[in-house]
């Protein structure tokens, strides 16, 4: 009888990290094939001039 009660606290453990995982996985995909705009980052070369500009007083 004692097995079986301690059994059920280790599932208990096992359920919430698998649950946990799934909410992971499905945030994940939400973010992957929702189909929105891009997020676009400055490149190199407009961040270089920026600063040249602002180094040089132009």
């Amino acid at each position: 009888m004692s097995d079986q009660s301690s059994s059920s606290g280790s599932n208990t453990g096992i359920a919430f990290i698998v649950g946990a995982l799934v909410v992971v996985v499905a945030i994940l995909a939400y973010f992957m094939l929702a189909g929105g705009e891009a997020v676009s980052v400055e490149g190199p070369d407009t961040a270089l001039e920026s600063a040249a500009e602002a180094v040089s007083g132009n």
